[in-house]
């Protein structure tokens, strides 16, 4: 076992967050409709991405005794998409901040030698956007590390 196949975000305003992928380039397959959406996943390569309403997603988890909704601050992880240039990371970048995500680093040369930044989604998820001259990708365009 050593794969992920979904990876789900909790998020507050289910309708909102999935009207920002949406502007950023995702292509959502919406259960329920896009003015109530139920759960939405994205139609990306590799791993899918899932949005959730937050407190469903900590019901889901334990309907008795559902975990304690974080209020914000560092969730202790990121999300990555890995581009195949410079020019691919600014044009994210654009997209982003036309779409009202928090950029908290713009896009540099990075000390490993790449080039990146990290932007912050409406639900307070970290996005690192970043390219490396010597990667690889697959047949999915997924990063072959």
């Amino acid at each position: 076992m050593n794969r992920i196949n979904l990876i789900a975000l909790g998020v507050r305003d289910i309708r909102k967050s999935l009207g920002f992928y949406k502007e950023i380039g995702f292509e959502a397959s919406v259960v329920g409709d896009e003015e109530k959406p139920v759960i939405v996943f994205f139609k990306n390569e590799g791993s899918k991405l899932e949005l959730f309403p937050l407190e469903e997603l900590a019901k889901d988890i334990n309907q008795e005794n559902p975990p304690e909704i974080s209020t914000g601050g560092f969730p202790g992880f990121t999300l990555a998409y890995n581009g195949k240039s410079s020019a691919e990371v600014d044009e994210i970048f654009k997209k982003v901040k036309v779409s009202g995500a928090q950029v908290v680093k713009q896009p540099q040369t990075l000390s490993w030698g790449g080039y990146g930044g990290y932007f912050v989604d409406p639900d307070g998820y970290y996005w690192e956007v970043a390219y490396g001259a010597d990667w690889e990708f697959d047949e999915n365009n997924m990063l072959i590390i």
